[in-house]
């Protein structure tokens, strides 16, 4: 870090002069003075537009450095020492076998529909732009290449130049976006990220998979997906009105092309690997020989190229006419042709089915270290990326559906009332009764609907012909957000059966015209993560029903997630939707929503209720005979339910976990885990480790029935004062004002993070209206950090109070949730600072509203008081002293830029519509800075 400090001061100094650096310096230590803070504010004050942009940028691109700098300081430590997680886990689980406290079944049961899916959304927290990452990532590489003790001491010179020339890029580099990203950015971001992972990371750890598992007599199968990806950039239509069905379809084509390339690249590997000649290993399996044979008449101009060269080398041949369909697939699509078989790629399982002949070949003519290297992880690689790198899942509104069936049913003319009059009971018979009939409420020829309606429905018939060119399952899951009945999902149902995506009586091929799998299936045997049945197209279930999208309940707000257990029960309970879980492989999938519980109700009753929905979820899933896929939509804040995956996995309920899963994945968090591929070999190990932990050894509670049920009454107490402090925060009117005076939160919709508005339309202004990511955002930017801890102190005083003290402190060793939940909170705690948010509030906000930053000081006290408590700590942090120390060492220079950023913000507000331009810019650097500095900021 020193060396890229002295590296980025001459940079300074080379472009702005040596005056900029000595501000930057006197900046620095002036901040660091306990007694500096009028003299630092006379600095900043005085430092004009024209300088206010070089400083800020200094600072943040420290924060740059810094990060990338520690990001691979964890990378070499992970290198260094073997983490073996895979190999320790599996002992364990041989250990539970052979003691018998393990059906000896299991672990090969789950391994066929394990599935860790982490979906990238389009959340917009990540403040740097990718230019900026693309170099950061390039002078990580030089300071890799430059401690290798293999290289020649000769390259001193010229990888210190190269260092040198990255960090001046670096200086050159604007962080800031001329304008706000298109969804079809944001897609283009996601798959930068996925084609690294999936070429660099998932290869070698899906193996490493592989032989953990078989030194205890687990196979994975070949058709299994243990890691696949999702993505939200194109399919999330909740509050964005950018994401319309025309740009779905455009980020489809683009995830394709990424995806066939990536796939084409492993295919162009195994052609130089595949050297095996007949003349050597002697005859191919009948089976290739019979797919060789169908390959040249399908593809003759291919074997007309290649014969000459691969007339011995069969497998050579067979990746040449696997490469060709490619190539013809990505033309395909580029045209919007329809699928022809033999010439290119509907599904990936085509693909695959080729591979495994492949294989197969080889491991029967002594080729089983060919077979099981270089072949099964092309499998493995085709299997989790697919032909799209991710699959896509829709989200919308449930009011939006609702709207759509009132225009359809008032045209009708049938009903008594117009369709929204009806009470929730009412709309709930009348959906019923419709999915048990079978008449189509449109017609061969839909009419004319208002234009909302429109858009809605329009948006069911693109996933049909997304569902048509690409494949069943590049779109699986339809997310409805704000389900707070049944009536919810089926109204979405419904529509979608007049889209032609589902079906509760008729014949599947029928209605679909692409290929289909028949049979039912059990919850055991063919969910496989939910993901296999959709792949390879819709299965027909009880009574004809088929489903080619399955569709998924997302509870947001405390109220639905009490519900949530008695929801899905009616929901199940119903013999028209039942026959469609059926046909999606018994599985149904359901997502929690943390941000809006969080900001709703306070974390700890977010937490809590999120803990408990869980259980109520598991049990109802149990009792209808359907695997649960969970869908945790975490944010990166702990305010938003963020912190380490794997202990969040870990800390689930028993039996929570049955395979399948899907985590979010959004803003900074994606380039902190995954932009090394070393890092991003760690984290989806430690996650997917945690998953088959979950999912294989903690089936049952680890506690007593009596103990646990103490526990959770004390839990129940717990987050019942904290949400009364929390509630009784927001509901002061002076919040709001303050909120928005004492944070750059209305200044945040200018940094052009991302495509969605940062407020929800139609709003008044209040807090409702504002979305949970600058509600975290502008918190984290005072260092107030509000959202991640408000509320736990006064939870667990009132309980410590009624005599649970030493409950709470056995509760925090011995129970996963609870101790997850504190150290997430101890380490915003730490993260925050009163100190600097008093400046913020003493020079930005009335002093009418100021007095509320006593009040949140008093909880903030109570709480570092009652966490040190239960924790048994002396302070923040003691048993973590690395995370401590990096905190100290970033305030150096967070302090500077909190400072700037008061300053900037008080004139620029003075100055309102007059202000200078230079100054905002100023001000969106400052912010940008903080964000780098404080990383998991929203």
């Amino acid at each position: 870090m020193r060396r890229l400090g002295t590296l980025l001061g001459e940079a300074l100094t080379r472009h702005e002069g040596a005056e900029l650096l000595d501000l930057v310096e006197r900046v620095r230590l002036l901040a660091r003075g306990e007694d500096a803070g009028a003299e630092l504010a006379t600095v900043l004050d005085e430092v004009d537009a024209s300088r206010a942009i070089p400083l800020a940028r200094a600072f943040s691109a420290y924060f740059q450095l810094a990060n990338i700098t520690e990001q691979l300081h964890r990378s070499r430590e992970i290198s260094d020492r073997s983490s073996g997680r895979l190999q320790a886990l599996t002992e364990q689980i041989a250990d539970a076998v052979a003691d018998g406290s393990l059906d000896p079944g299991l672990p090969a049961e789950v391994m066929r529909r394990l599935e860790l899916r982490p979906v990238f959304t389009a959340h917009p927290t990540e403040a740097s732009r990718r230019s900026v990452l693309d170099t950061l990532r390039g002078i990580a590489d030089l300071l890799d290449a430059a401690d290798d003790p293999r290289r020649p001491g000769a390259d001193d010179e010229r990888l210190a130049r190269r260092l040198a020339e990255m960090v001046d890029v670096l200086w050159q580099t604007d962080e800031l976006r001329v304008e706000r990203p298109k969804p079809a950015d944001e897609a283009r971001s996601a798959t930068y990220y996925l084609g690294s992972i999936i070429t660099e990371v998932l290869p070698d750890l899906l193996e490493d998979l592989d032989r953990a598992l078989a030194r205890i007599g687990v196979e994975l199968p070949v058709t299994a997906r243990p890691l696949t990806f999702g993505s939200w950039a194109g399919g999330d239509r909740d509050g964005n009105p950018n994401v319309t069905p025309a740009v779905t379809l455009e980020v489809l084509n683009l995830q394709h092309e990424f995806g066939i390339r990536v796939l084409t690249a492993a295919l162009d590997r195994l052609v130089r690997e595949l050297t095996a000649s007949t003349r050597v290993v002697g005859e191919i399996s009948a089976g290739l020989r019979a797919a060789l044979a169908a390959d040249r008449a399908a593809l003759p101009e291919v074997y007309g190229r290649f014969i000459r060269l691969n007339a011995e080398e069969p497998y050579r041949l067979k990746c040449s006419y696997i490469l060709a369909r490619l190539a013809a697939t990505r033309a395909r699509l580029a045209a919007g042709s329809p699928h022809v078989p033999g010439k290119d790629y509907l599904r990936i399982t085509e693909l695959v089915d080729e591979l495994e002949l492949m294989r197969a070949s080889l491991a029967a003519s002594h080729g089983e270290l060919v077979a099981n290297g270089p072949v099964l992880r092309a499998i493995r690689t085709a299997n989790a990326a697919g032909l799209s790198l991710a699959t896509l899942d829709i989200r919308e509104h449930a009011d939006a559906h609702h709207a759509t069936l009132g225009a359809i049913y008032d045209q009708l003319g049938e009903l008594d009332v117009p369709y929204a009059s009806l009470d929730r009971p009412a709309r709930l018979a009348l959906l019923v009764a419709e999915l048990a009939g079978r008449r189509p409420l449109l017609g061969a020829v839909p009419p004319p609907l208002p234009e909302r309606a429109a858009r809605t429905f329009e948006l069911l018939t693109t996933v049909r012909r997304a569902l048509d060119l690409y494949g069943d399952g590049v779109i699986e899951s339809y997310i409805v957000s704000m389900t707070r009945g049944v009536d919810d999902i089926l109204a979405v149902v419904v529509l979608a059966r007049e889209a032609g995506l589902v079906g509760t009586g008729r014949s599947a091929g029928a209605e679909t015209g692409s290929g289909t799998a028949t049979g039912s299936g059990t919850a055991a045997g063919t969910s496989a993560g939910a993901g296999a049945g959709s792949r390879s197209g819709s299965a027909a279930g009880t009574g004809g029903a088929w489903a080619r999208i399955g569709f998924v309940p997302l509870f947001e707000t405390v109220t639905e997630l009490r519900a949530a257990g008695s929801l899905l029960e009616r929901l199940l309970a119903d013999p028209s939707y039942r026959s469609l879980v059926a046909a999606r492989g018994d599985v149904q999938e359901v997502m929690l929503g943390y941000s809006d519980s969080s900001k709703d109700a306070g974390i700890t009753a977010s937490q809590w209720e999120i803990h408990k929905a869980q259980r109520e979820l598991r049990d109802t899933a149990r009792a209808h005979g359907v695997v649960l896929r969970l869908f945790h939509g975490r944010g990166g804040s702990v305010g938003r339910g963020g912190g380490p995956s794997g202990e969040a996995i870990l800390a689930q309920p028993y039996g929570t976990l049955d395979g399948p899963i899907k985590v979010t994945e959004q803003g900074e968090v994606i380039s902190d885990k995954y932009i090394l591929p070393s890092l991003a070999r760690q984290n989806l190990e430690i996650a997917l480790a945690a998953v088959v932990e979950a999912s294989v050894l903690h089936r049952t509670s680890r506690q007593p029935d009596h103990v646990l049920a103490g526990w959770d009454d004390t839990m129940a107490a717990v987050s019942e004062a904290a949400q009364g402090a929390y509630r009784s925060l927001v509901a002061d009117p002076a919040l709001v004002p303050f909120f928005l005076a004492a944070t750059p939160v209305d200044e945040l919709g200018n940094l052009n993070i991302g495509s969605r508005p940062a407020r929800r339309p139609g709003g008044t202004g209040g807090l409702a209206d504002l979305r949970a990511i600058p509600w975290v955002f502008g918190w984290t930017q005072s260092r107030i950090l509000l959202p991640g801890w408000f509320g736990v102190g006064s939870g667990l005083a009132a309980a410590r109070v009624a005599g649970a003290g030493d409950e709470l402190a056995e509760m925090y060793r011995s129970w996963h949730f609870f101790r997850t939940f504190l150290g997430n909170v101890q380490m915003t705690l730490a993260k925050a600072d009163l100190t600097i948010a008093r400046h913020y509030v003493s020079t930005l906000v009335d002093p009418e509203q100021a007095g509320l930053l006593d009040v949140i000081r008093a909880e903030y006290d109570r709480t570092v008081r009652e966490v040190l408590s239960v924790t048994g700590q002396s302070e923040l942090l003691e048993t973590a002293p690395v995370l401590r120390h990096t905190l100290q060492v970033r305030d150096v220079y967070l302090a500077p830029l909190h400072a700037l950023q008061v300053s900037l913000l008080a004139r620029t507000r003075a100055a309102g519509d007059d202000a200078d331009p230079r100054l905002r810019r100023g001000l969106l650097l400052t912010i940008n800075g903080i964000a780098a500095g404080l990383r998991n900021t929203g």
